[in-house]
Order: C-alpha cells, then structure tokens, then sequence
C-alpha cells in the first residue's frame, strides 16, 4: 500500500506541475481505487493534498513571474466561497451521483484539453481591430471571472476536484494572458478553493492523516520534477495527451459506478 501511494501520489504531483491542473483528478481514483479509501473519504483527502501541492507550485511560478495576483485574487475570492458551499452540498450528496458528475467533469476536461488552440494566448482582439492590452483585458473581464469563479467553485467542492482543468482555459480566454502566466495563476486559485472545499468536509467524513500525509509529501516533490520538466514537450503535446488520458479514466470510473 505504501509503495501505491508513493507512486500515485508522484503521478499526482507531475501532472499539477505539468499542467497547472489535474491533481485531484488523479489523486481521488487513485486513492479509491488503489488504497481502498471510502469515496467521500478520499474526496475529501485529494482536495487537501492538492491545496497543499498547489501551494508549493504556485509559490514556485509567483517567484518565476509566472502568476497574476489581481486575476488570481478576483477568481480566488469567489471561487473559495462556491468551493465550501459546494463541500457542505457534497457531503449530502449521494456517492452514485458525485461518481457520475466527476466523469463527465473529466470528459468535458478531455474536450478541452484536445481541441486545437485557434489564438496564441494573451491576444484577444475587439471585433474587427487589434488585441486589447492584457491589463485592460483583465479589467473589462472581471465580473466574468468573479462569476466563473463561483460556478468553478461549487463544482470543486461537489466533485472533490481542484478545477485547474476550467480555469487554465477560463483565464485565456476571459483574461487573454499567456498559457504560462494562466497555469502559475491556476495553481494558486486552485490552493485556496482546495483548501476551502477541504474545511467543508473536515469533520463531517473520515480522513486518514497517515497516508494523506505520505502522499502529500510524493507529490509535492513530483510536482516540483513536473515543473522542471514542462519545457521539454511542446504545451500541446502535452495538453492533447492528458486529455486522452482523461478519456480512459472518465470512462473507468463510470463503469465502476454503474457496476
């Protein structure tokens, strides 16, 4: 059991430092699945690893220049407030239920992580002239990301699931800031709804502190080595091969759910 959860929670951490995104996708099943944790359990558990994942990695891209605080606070403020809300909801919520939305949460990640990129990032133009300054961008956009923010957040704290995979996009095309500012601005969004979803359920489930501890730990080292080595693969390489690994383990936990 030790040696699955070192190595679930070091596929964890790369993937979140890969992508900006994906931590709890991966830690929830794999904690079900792998180490046998009861599901709102292990909901409950990925939502901590990957608050505490998130906040290294995203410490990491703020000291590179990598995140947008104005952005990231707007998102985050609202976010944290759907995400505990969605928690306390989640805590009542059927298993069976939760199971199935997380799916087609993963299926509709996968679309987005496969279609083809039509704009570089940080280019959104007015209709029929130049692209607008990121700055002011950002600033017309706000109420939009206010409002995605608690629509994301709810669904987090739901589903067990940090929401980088809606954010990263959200943040290009609401914000039209570059793909790399996007990921660093995801991961500390993603901290604070994740830690605000996983006080929701504290105390009203079950939680292993052992083997949250442990692979808290792996994965905050994997996400580290997934950090490093992003610059190696072309993004959409990268982006198209997650989301066709979200298409195998969407469809795996569906059939386990209905089984």
């Amino acid at each position: 059991m030790i040696f699955l959860a070192i190595i679930s929670g070091a596929i964890t951490g790369i993937v979140l430092g890969l992508f900006g995104s994906g931590g709890s996708i991966i830690a929830m099943p794999a904690l079900m699945y792998l180490l046998n944790v009861e599901a709102k359990s292990a909901i409950a558990m990925s939502m901590g690893i990957v608050a505490v994942t998130a906040t290294f990695s995203g410490w990491d891209n703020w000291r590179r220049g990598n995140v947008n605080l104005k952005v990231a606070v707007m998102f985050g403020l609202f976010g944290v407030i759907g995400t505990y809300g969605g928690a306390r909801l989640g805590v009542y919520t059927p298993v069976q239920i939760q199971l199935t939305l997380f799916a087609l949460v993963m299926y509709a990640a996968a679309y987005k992580m496969l279609q083809r990129k039509k704009q570089p990032a940080g280019q959104l133009a007015t209709a029929g002239g130049p692209p607008l300054p990121e700055e002011k961008v950002i600033s017309a956009h706000m109420g939009h990301i206010a409002a995605h923010g608690i629509g994301v957040g709810v669904l987090t704290g739901l589903v067990g699931v940090g929401g980088g995979f809606l954010i990263v996009p959200a943040l290009v095309l609401l914000s039209g800031i570059p793909m790399k500012i996007a990921i660093g601005t995801s991961l500390v969004i993603v901290a604070a709804k994740s830690y605000s979803g996983f006080a929701g359920y504290v105390g009203a489930v079950p939680v292993d502190w052992t083997t949250m501890a442990l692979f808290t730990t792996v994965t905050v080292a994997g996400s580290f080595i997934g950090t490093r080595i992003a610059h190696r693969f072309s993004q959409e390489t990268l982006k198209r091969s997650f989301g066709i690994f979200l298409v195998f383990v969407a469809s795996y936990i569906l059939l386990k759910s209905v089984a």
